[in-house]
């Protein structure tokens, strides 16, 4: 009985070893660095696109206010420049025609969430008279870009 246990121990080491002896190396591509590599870009570009929206020069007032979450739409911005000119996106409108442009937009946009890019130095009246066109257009969600690093009511009290 002792004799076919070693018997057999001896025929599977030699079949073990019989079947390392034909292993071949792989020719497949293997892919995993390849989606690591899309994945980071992927995210790369994610986190850059909502910081390409507009490029018209304003002085945004500044605050300490943390930003708002990125939508899966492209931001619409409307900006209300030092000289008091209003424009959607990078488009100068015309005050009286900014309701029924923002009508039109509205109804191709699935999101009703609008930034509003203003001067420091545009009085708070106008500032709110825009809004309220926003409103008018059909943007209930208008949310206020700021700078950030400004100053922060009750610092000491945290």
């Amino acid at each position: 009985m002792g004799a076919g246990l070693q018997q057999g121990s001896g025929g599977a080491r030699r079949r073990r070893r019989d079947r390392h002896a034909r292993v071949r190396p792989m020719s497949d591509i293997n892919i995993t660095p390849f989606v690591d590599v899309v994945l980071v870009l992927l995210i790369i570009f994610m986190v850059a696109a909502p910081l390409m929206t507009v490029g018209v020069p304003v002085n945004l007032p500044k605050t300490a206010a943390h930003a708002l979450p990125a939508d899966r739409e492209e931001p619409l911005t409307v900006t209300l420049t030092a000289g008091g000119e209003v424009q959607i996106q990078m488009t100068p409108v015309p005050r009286e025609e900014l309701v029924a442009k923002l009508r039109a937009i509205a109804s191709e946009r699935s999101g009703d969430r609008i930034y509003l890019r203003a001067d420091g130095a545009i009085p708070y009246a106008e500032v709110m008279q825009v809004m309220g066109a926003l409103n008018a257009g059909g943007f209930s969600n208008v949310s206020l870009v700021t700078d950030t690093g400004g100053p922060r009511l009750g610092a000491g009290q945290e």
